[in-house]
């Protein structure tokens, strides 16, 4: 049975999409740490990040680069903090969260409750920077 990020990759569930390419999708959380909090999935269904090949591991890095330095740009942060949790969907994925502290990336925090109104505006404030 096909992941909840398989499927959002599909299109069959609909995503606030950032970017893709043959080999990732990036669209963002929506339930977010912080406002911008987006994810980078490899489009191969892999439950374990260090379970993908060598050449997904560093392109997922190069995927997510334009991604991160976007949303620096987008929301007041001293920089986008990268996480790697991997327990709630399990496949593959890489949080990038606007921070300003090493707390921003708790993830045992209350998750923001953001309408739809508002990850349009985030997403729409990332596409606007990303390059």
């Amino acid at each position: 049975m096909a992941t909840l990020f398989t499927r959002i990759i599909r299109g069959e569930i609909p995503a606030y999409r950032i970017a893709e390419d043959d080999m990732f999708f990036a669209f963002l959380d929506i339930f977010p740490l912080r406002e911008g909090h987006t994810l980078v999935v490899p489009k191969l269904e892999t439950d374990r990040l260090f379970d993908l090949p060598e050449s997904h591991l560093s392109a997922m890095l190069n995927f997510a680069k334009p991604i991160a330095l976007a949303i620096e740009k987008a929301f007041p942060c001293q920089r986008a903090g990268l996480s790697v949790i991997g327990l709630e969907v399990p496949h593959a994925h890489l949080h990038i969260v606007p921070i300003d502290s090493a707390d921003d990336l708790n993830f045992t925090r209350s998750k923001l409750k953001c309408s739809p109104a508002d990850l349009e505006a985030a997403q729409r404030r990332i596409l606007s920077h990303l390059l």
